[in-house]
């Protein structure tokens, strides 16, 4: 019995709070931020804002502790920066670590 109520619970989960690019279930969260596909884990949110468009990039904040800036292809994550981006490169938040695929 319990193990029916665990997966009727499992199920109502994933389809209330996962898509491309959301999923409640592994924490993951994905956006395309200053035409740079941005993945950030460890956040767990049924729904997860949109980018904001500003006149030089985007401001992504998927979390209250994840903050995704990239102004002029300058990365900011929660306050620090990682220098220049490539075009089109990759930006992985992984439990509070940066990494570009260039």
């Amino acid at each position: 019995m319990i193990h029916r109520v665990v997966v009727a619970l499992l199920l109502v989960a994933s389809m209330a709070g996962c898509s491309s690019s959301n999923n409640i279930l592994l924490g993951r969260v994905e956006a395309v931020v200053a035409g740079h596909p941005v993945v950030v884990t460890d956040c767990y949110r049924t729904s997860v804002p949109q980018p904001v468009i500003e006149p030089t990039g985007a401001t992504f904040t998927p979390c209250r502790d994840a903050v995704v800036v990239i102004r002029e292809e300058q990365l900011t994550v929660n306050g620090t920066s990682y220098g220049s981006l490539t075009p089109k490169a990759k930006v992985l938040v992984d439990h509070g670590r940066v990494s570009i695929e260039k």
